[in-house]
């Protein structure tokens, strides 16, 4: 790491949500500190929280109470709207579902963030970002003509192709075979490393959380 400024801070952050039988609490006064450039796995059983966590972090869900400050922006002072605008080139996410856009083409999945962005040659940075995954001849073709492997690599380039701050993802290998898995390991760890983009990455796998430089632990909703 480069720095130690934090990158994200949570002070007592809680999740609760409703339910026929009563309030559920997702997640539970956490509060941690993640430097800018570390690579961070975020460990626990299914049902622990920590994909709940992460979408505090990412900013695709509001905590009930707490602060977020996240690359820099207050995202628990923020509406909808706001947070949306928040993650666009700061934040990229990448899920276990790849979430592609299957009438576009890999080019054009990778585009869209740079377009949205006001990127000046969108087109040209989506095909520097897929050669730089491996996939410089395949950026014709469309995402059921693509194995699942390449479906993550075109999805690891769309979410890194603003060069965003933090990269989040979530059991990105889950949907994958135990050689690709650990392929697109090797490239999210290597993008970490030549970037020094922070990584957090949600797993139950210890062999994968044993890659990043620090690992968190949750369960039942806390940081153990």
């Amino acid at each position: 790491m480069n720095s130690t400024s934090p990158i994200i801070k949570l002070d007592n952050i809680t999740l609760t949500l409703p339910s026929l039988a009563g309030p559920v609490h997702i997640l539970k006064s956490i509060s941690l500190v993640i430097e800018t450039g570390q690579s961070v796995a975020l460990v626990g059983a299914s049902g622990s929280g920590k994909s709940s966590l992460m979408a505090i972090m990412a900013g695709l869900e509001r905590a009930t109470s707490g602060s977020a400050i996240v690359a820099g922006e207050d995202f628990s002072a923020l509406d909808e709207d706001g947070l949306a605008l928040a993650r666009r080139g700061r934040i990229g996410i990448i899920l276990q579902a790849f979430h592609l856009m299957p009438t576009m083409t890999a080019l054009e999945n990778v585009a869209i963030p740079l377009e949205l962005s006001g990127h000046a040659a969108p087109f040209a940075a989506a095909m520097a970002e897929l050669a730089t995954v491996g996939l410089a001849n395949r950026t014709a073709h469309y995402p059921a003509q693509l194995s699942g492997g390449e479906q993550q690599r075109v999805a690891i380039a769309r979410a890194a192709a603003t060069r965003p701050a933090i990269l989040f993802a979530d059991e990105p290998t889950g949907n994958l075979d135990m050689a690709t898995g650990a392929s697109i390991i090797d490239l999210l760890m290597d993008l970490h490393s030549k970037r020094q983009t922070t990584l957090v990455l949600i797993t139950h796998d210890t062999a994968l959380a044993n890659r990043c430089q620090r690992q968190l632990h949750m369960v039942d909703g806390e940081l153990s």
